[in-house]
């Protein structure tokens, strides 16, 4: 199975997240609370000069009325997963995460 589909499947298992979008585009409705990730970033490390592991980086956020709300917590237990910044938008709080997968 293709790693990103196996982060979705994690992602949308997440206790009270009703779905994870990948990369919505803007016609599409989405509902709350929810998850909404895009890849950001490569890290490839090196050996002898050549490339040999490639690390994707994904950027994780979590959307959701409730600024106590405990998905936040559920994304930032996730292996490699840091907290970015938090953000408030039309009636929602967004907790932006960076997680490698």
């Amino acid at each position: 199975m293709d790693r990103r589909l196996k982060l979705q499947e994690l992602l949308s298992s997440i206790p009270g997240v009703t779905k994870a979008y990948f990369q919505p585009p803007p016609s599409i409705s989405m509902t709350y609370p929810c998850i909404v990730y895009q890849r950001d970033s490569v890290l490839t490390q090196h050996a002898n000069n050549l490339p040999y592991r490639h690390m994707k980086r994904y950027q994780v956020t979590v959307m959701d009325y409730d600024p106590d709300s405990s998905i936040p917590d559920a994304v930032a237990n996730l292996p490699t997963a840091n907290f970015s910044r938090h953000f408030a938008a039309d009636k929602l709080n967004h907790d932006v995460y960076t997680l490698y997968f």
